[in-house]
């Protein structure tokens, strides 16, 4: 299937924060409940291994939602490991309510934070779950030339592929927002208001996951923005498919390059 570089309503700065926080709430909460990068975890820690960081700076964060889950799996097999959010529109109260039960193992960025210029202080793995394919192909490849130019190792993660199988799942997700709202913390009666009788929220998810789907880039799509990023070949770029449960997660990871070889074809992990 064809990539379309069509936009994403919670991408527009006239869309109101509530509700955009609203939106990243939902796809926090279905991160939380159903694990959905239980899988990564070995890829993240063999990337944290490789390069000595013990930071993970995750850009475009939105809810954060995954890192509930997921940063405790890290932080079995990697004690030390410490985790900075970031987002250009910080839902700061979703971070607030990462950052309270992590014992200082989590902070976060007030600032915007743009993927594309990341502060040098900010340094460690860099993670983008569900964000890259927001970014159009110049800025998607400005983030990895970002990564470059600071030796900042990056992991890229997707949970949907570009076919017609995900259109029609994607599609369907305006009733998982019915069905999850009332679970949603911290409860909100303007949720329920703008979930329900001005059902807002589960119209606006639902277009924005197709166009999302439509959006993704394609492991070797991927690869081709690494080698236009990094055409010196200072990175080792690998893309991989992994295939867990009934999920399918693409990602993209990016490491200081130590041999002279730097672009693998994408493979299959299951």
């Amino acid at each position: 299937m064809k990539r379309f570089q069509l936009f994403e309503i919670e991408d527009q700065a006239w869309f109101p924060r509530r509700l955009r926080n609203y939106m990243t709430d939902f796809l926090r909460t279905v991160a939380e409940k159903f694990n959905l990068f239980e899988a990564v975890v070995p890829v993240l820690r063999d990337i944290l291994a490789e390069t000595g960081k013990k930071r993970i700076v995750d850009l475009a964060s939105g809810g954060g939602g995954q890192w509930r889950t997921l940063l405790p799996q890290v932080q079995a097999l990697m004690p030390d490991v410490r985790l900075t959010l970031t987002d250009l529109y910080p839902n700061t109260s979703a971070f607030e309510d990462l950052v309270e039960p992590s014992q200082g193992a989590v902070d976060y960025e007030t600032r915007p934070i743009s993927a594309t210029s990341v502060p040098c202080e900010l340094n460690g793995l860099r993670t983008m779950f569900l964000s890259m394919h927001h970014f159009r192909p110049s800025e998607a490849q400005a983030i990895l030339e970002n990564a470059v130019v600071h030796q900042a190792p990056i992991a890229v993660f997707e949970a949907q592929c570009r076919d017609f199988e995900h259109v029609i799942k994607f599609s369907m997700s305006p009733i998982f927002v019915l069905l999850l709202t009332p679970f949603i913390r911290p409860f909100s009666v303007l949720r329920l208001v703008f979930t329900y009788p001005i059902p807002i929220v589960p119209l606006v998810v639902g277009f924005d996951g197709v166009v999302s789907v439509l959006r993704t880039y394609s492991p070797e799509e991927m690869l081709q923005l690494a080698a236009r990023a990094d055409p010196s070949q200072k990175f080792l770029w690998t893309a991989n498919t992994i295939k867990h449960r009934q999920q399918t997660i693409l990602f993209l990871t990016g490491v200081p390059n130590r041999s002279t070889n730097s672009c693998h074809g994408p493979s299959i992990l299951t």
